[in-house]
């Protein structure tokens, strides 16, 4: 389960890159009642989420230059310098160099062996999200990849991160969970692009907490986003959707099984 008890591997930071950070912020203002909250003149344009005066995520205005429109998933570490030269040697890359952030933490953005960017976050005095695991905050990630043997490899070697196989009816799914801390602490998954017809090159997907998937499905489409996976129910995990913001920043939203992550 995702929780803001972060240890090393966890994920502790989300944030969307968009073309237009006001449109952004009305689009999840209305779905998931966030207002955004600029960082301040030394940021770039940086600010964060809020919803009842706890930060969920982070934002900011891109140019196309900077890639498109997307969400990017942060996982902790306590060396950033670390992390990135571990990336290197694990054949995967560094998009950005470890980078002080305004004494709040490092940051990098490493890509991962099939050119999946992440992030790294090093926290000082900013740990992460404030809150996780409740409608309107990060719940779950998942990575779409050509290879899974060859992503927890990676990942495994990078941020120590453990999987699992979790049989369900058809098939099994492998789970993430940050080293050493067992399968009742996983927070995500990795999925073969292959089993997937809907999701079709490799990224990290965030997946939100929704009271009602199918009220927020609505409310995604009214307010200019698109459906990539209609509302459907995932036995022992919960109801889900995939979609996308008006800008095409991909996301998911899940309204879990109680007492499931």
């Amino acid at each position: 389960m995702l929780t803001t008890r972060f240890v090393t591997g966890s994920p502790n930071w989300v944030d969307v890159g968009t073309p237009d950070i006001d449109g952004a912020a009305s689009f999840y203002g209305g779905l998931f009642g966030w207002r955004f909250q600029s960082a301040g003149p030394g940021a770039g344009g940086y600010g964060f989420f809020r919803l009842d005066g706890r930060t969920v995520a982070g934002g900011m205005q891109t140019t196309p230059e900077q890639g498109p429109p997307s969400w990017m998933v942060y996982f902790r570490s306590p060396d950033a310098e670390a992390a990135a030269k571990a990336s290197e040697q694990a054949r995967g890359g560094v998009l950005v160099r470890p980078t002080e952030v305004m004494g709040q933490g490092s940051m990098a953005i490493l890509a991962d062996r099939a050119g999946v960017p992440f992030g790294i976050w090093q926290p000082e005095r900013m740990a992460g999200v404030e809150v996780a695991s409740e409608p309107g905050s990060l719940c779950w990630v998942e990575l779409y990849t050509p290879d899974v043997p060859a992503a927890a490899a990676y990942y495994h070697a990078v941020l120590g991160l453990e999987t699992s196989a979790v049989r369900f009816p058809g098939g099994t799914y492998t789970s993430v969970n940050p080293a050493g801390e067992g399968e009742e602490a996983m927070f995500g998954g990795v999925v073969p692009l292959a089993d997937d017809a809907t999701e079709t090159d490799a990224h990290w997907l965030p997946y939100f907490g929704v009271a009602d998937t199918d009220a927020a499905v609505a409310s995604a489409q009214e307010l200019g986003g698109t459906v990539h996976l209609p509302a459907t129910d995932i036995q022992g995990a919960g109801r889900v959707a995939r979609l996308a913001d008006p800008y095409g920043a991909r996301f998911a939203v899940i309204k879990p099984v109680p007492g499931e992550a």
